[in-house]
């Protein structure tokens, strides 16, 4: 029988999962000591009040999310909730270290990927892995990108285990997004707890923005004066409120494909007083649809000619094109091993345990155990493509069954694992509710990590999915001090 805290009243419950405020019900964390002191003299009606309030200033400063075929319209306001996830300084520094080791060889692993291929020669990882994974792009073997960084721009998911320590669920190495909603739920904690956050000896994240500009300045000539450009794939998509945020952030252009022309292998922006040449573009446009030229035809969200440009060394992209290959959910069984093999060290972070369907006997063991296991297509993002298996009804696992047999090279498998849960504010009462963390990696003249991230939470009661798209939301991350 699941065991209810005191003072959080009847609805705040413990189970198997790790709790980020309470090791028991009657002992509740240090650092989270001063914060319930705060909660419980504010009561139940001043804390509706402020939640009212941060909801009202997510709606008047539209800050938003798209969400593709909803029926009842598909821009919503970005769900916030009020009670702050916090993090000892001490466990930000082992995620810290852990995040560095792996952006630091995931960069690697791609330089010789698309280059002299060492670890598909020593047999690492199977060649015929690689080569299958739709993001794997033949076009840029060969190809050195400036600086020979490949991923400038990373969100990793990371989720506690119930023994207290993290864990890497993801890496998100194209266009990871939620930066701009862990800056404003910052923006928003300070004015509904002031005190409360002063008097904490909170890490800042405010300088995201500017961090995010020296590393795209970074993939430039150290002489010059670079043209940054955000390049969007415009208001239809669904982190169109963070592209425009962020180049409002940064200082710089946000632009969408037509508003970019390529001429002699130079790229150039539209504007009244003429062509302006840009230098650095951050894409947040999928590879597929970068240059119909090379990639899909179809596409009109890209600019014609651009990856030749690229190619000729005359404009940079972060991040660079090819760089999903590393974030395939099946390559990323093996990021332990491409951690060992280019830094020679353990991996500071572990990944979940992971089964890869185009093994027979991992096939055969998933199959056998669907209903107990997550089934995940490679190549989705967003709660997308997912199969939960004790959430889902015998109609969904065998339709999931069909669909890995089907094409087994296509889909990962995870047990399922009871995500750490941390208080919300919910219907006026305070409830327990399933998080993960997505830290925001940035990789320059050096690899920096702004401290903490986007805390997302599956707002609904029982659910392990975070996404936004999914019925998630999110909290503001502190990392504290030492």
């Amino acid at each position: 029988m699941n065991k209810t805290v005191p003072s959080f009243g009847a609805h705040y419950f413990f189970d198997e999962a790790y709790d980020e405020m309470f090791s028991a019900p009657n002992e509740i964390r240090p650092m989270y000591r001063a914060l319930q002191q705060r909660l419980m003299e504010l009561g139940i009606e001043e804390l509706q009040a402020r939640q009212q309030a941060s909801d009202k200033s997510f709606l008047n400063q539209g800050i938003t999310f798209t969400v593709y075929g909803d029926e009842g319209g598909t821009e919503r306001i970005f769900p916030y909730d009020l009670l702050p996830r916090i993090l000892t300084g001490s466990e930000w520094i082992h995620i810290e270290q852990g995040l560095k080791q792996r952006i630091y060889a995931l960069n690697l692993f791609l330089k010789d990927l698309y280059t002299d291929e060492k670890i598909l020669k020593d047999r690492i990882i199977p060649k015929e892995l690689v080569y299958s994974c739709k993001h794997y792009r033949r076009e840029m073997r060969g190809f050195p990108v400036p600086k020979g960084v490949y991923i400038s721009i990373v969100g990793t998911d990371l989720i506690r285990l119930p023994d207290g320590r993290f864990a890497v669920l993801e890496d998100n190495l194209r266009v990871p997004s939620g930066v701009s909603y862990m800056l404003m739920n910052r923006s928003i904690i300070k004015r509904v707890f002031p005190v409360v956050f002063r008097n904490y000896g909170v890490l800042p994240v405010e300088q995201y923005p500017q961090m995010l500009l020296a590393a795209l300045r970074s993939l430039s000539s150290p002489t010059l004066d670079p043209s940054i450009v955000l390049l969007s794939p415009g208001i239809y998509n669904s982190a169109y409120f963070e592209h425009a945020f962020l180049a409002q952030q940064m200082g710089i252009q946000l632009v969408e494909g037509r508003d970019l022309i390529v001429h002699n292998n130079v790229v150039y922006r539209r504007t009244t007083s003429g062509l302006q040449r840009v230098d650095v573009i951050y894409r947040r446009v999928d590879d597929d649809f970068m240059d119909p030229l090379v990639f899909r035809e179809d596409s009109a969200l890209g600019v014609p000619g651009i990856f030749s440009a690229y190619r000729a060394g005359n404009v940079a992209l972060a991040n660079a094109v090819g760089t999903g290959v590393a974030d395939d959910k099946a390559i990323y069984a093996y990021v332990p091993e491409i951690i060992r093999y280019y830094l020679g060290e353990e991996p500071i972070l572990p990944n979940v345990e992971t089964y890869i369907l185009d093994r027979p006997a991992e096939l055969t063991y998933v199959l056998d155990n669907i209903s107990q296991l997550v089934v995940k297509a490679v190549g989705e993002a967003g709660g997308y493509g997912m199969l939960i298996g004790p959430h889902s009804t015998k109609a969904q696992q065998e339709a999931m069954r069909a669909q890995v047999l089907e094409n087994p090279r296509n889909y990962i498998a995870q047990p399922t694992i009871s995500l750490s849960r941390a208080p919300c504010f919910i219907n006026d009462q305070f409830e327990p509710r399933h998080v993960d963390l997505r830290p925001y990696v940035l990789y320059g003249d050096d690899i920096q990590i702004v401290p903490g991230g986007l805390t997302r939470v599956a707002l609904r009661r029982g659910s392990l999915v975070v996404n936004s798209s999914q019925g998630g939301g999110s909290k503001d991350t502190w990392v504290l001090h030492q």
